[in-house]
């Protein structure tokens, strides 16, 4: 890439940063109860990350903490078309510029059980000749099902709403940045209820740069930041910051997060071939083991390459 590309790139990125940080407001905590999803599945809070890797990738986390348990089921690929090749490869699939994505949750906090399916549309803009680098634009539309699971009076204890996530992403070679706002139209109002379904608008902000340290032995290190939001947390804004470290060696990832509200996780991926596993742990560093339990989620998943006139890759990252 010449001076003049990188130059172009660049002005690109800083025009994205400046746009987001135009439209995001700091507002903290997750929309569901795993934590993890924002390490092994980002598309699940970015709709425009789906369909941004080569392959079609199934994934399930699922998460513990106490009596609350969540499950998470999704797939995200990009569309492909077959063109006509050469004489020893008579067909070559192509990558379209559209992304699909689908996911289907429960959620169950230990008062009620969130139940939803969720599909995703994004669009992929190479903004280079050679389609090295990207800017995408997603949105996912979403149909919930909330059941309350205790007796609460004067409330029917069933709710069904429709809700929406957009998102803008920005990804290359190496550097990668994004927003997205999720649940858009908030939590459905019940004049007749005392209960609130537990569903809030919230905000992402996230970027990263991959720094490459052997090539010979596939060691990549990716610092990154994530800022997560709600409307109730807009001042707590260092609450919001979570710091990521992955370290990429060969088919092994492994990292941390920390978190300024006190608390730190670690996590791990290994990745065979075609599907991997992966295991989240994080707990709060200043609260005895006993008073605070710490959170424990799963993580696996399958890979599936569409062009099938290639050499398989041995990994997907």
């Amino acid at each position: 890439m010449n001076l003049k590309s990188n130059r172009q790139v660049t002005s690109r990125i800083l025009l994205i940063l400046v746009f987001a940080f135009s439209f995001f407001v700091v507002k903290g905590q997750t929309f569901l109860n795993p934590v993890s999803f924002w390490v092994f599945s980002p598309y699940i809070y970015n709709p425009a990350i789906v369909g941004s890797r080569d392959f079609l990738s199934v994934n399930l986390d699922v998460a513990f903490l106490g009596s609350s348990n969540t499950q998470i089921i999704s797939e995200n690929s990009r569309i492909t078309k077959t063109r006509s090749g050469y004489f020893s490869s008579p067909e070559i699939t192509a990558y379209r510029n559209i992304g699909l994505g689908v996911s289907f949750f429960n959620d169950f906090d230990g008062l009620s059980r969130n139940v939803g399916l969720s599909t995703s549309l994004s669009y992929h803009i190479p903004l280079n000749t050679r389609k090295l680098s990207f800017l995408s634009f997603g949105v996912s539309v979403k149909g919930e099902y909330n059941t309350v699971t205790s007796v609460v009076e004067n409330f029917s204890g069933k709710t069904f709403y429709a809700n929406m996530d957009i998102g803008i992403y920005y990804y290359g070679t190496n550097f990668f940045t994004g927003i997205s706002e999720i649940n858009m139209r908030g939590s459905p109002w019940n004049p007749d209820s005392v209960f609130k379904v537990p569903v809030a608008r919230e905000y992402f902000f996230t970027a990263g740069y991959k720094i490459l340290l052997s090539r010979s032995l596939n060691i990549v290190l990716e610092p990154s930041v994530l800022f997560v939001a709600t409307d109730s947390a807009f001042r707590k804004i260092g609450n919001n910051i979570n710091p990521v470290i992955k370290l990429y060696l060969d088919d092994y990832c492994i990292g941390t997060a920390f978190n300024s509200n006190g608390r730190i996780s670690f996590f791990g991926q290994f990745r065979y071939p075609r599907f991997y596993v992966g295991a989240f742990y994080e707990f709060a560093r200043k609260t005895a083991f006993y008073k605070n339990k710490p959170t424990i989620e799963f993580n696996m998943g399958i890979n599936i390459q569409n062009d099938k006139t290639r050499i398989t890759k041995h990994s997907h990252w």
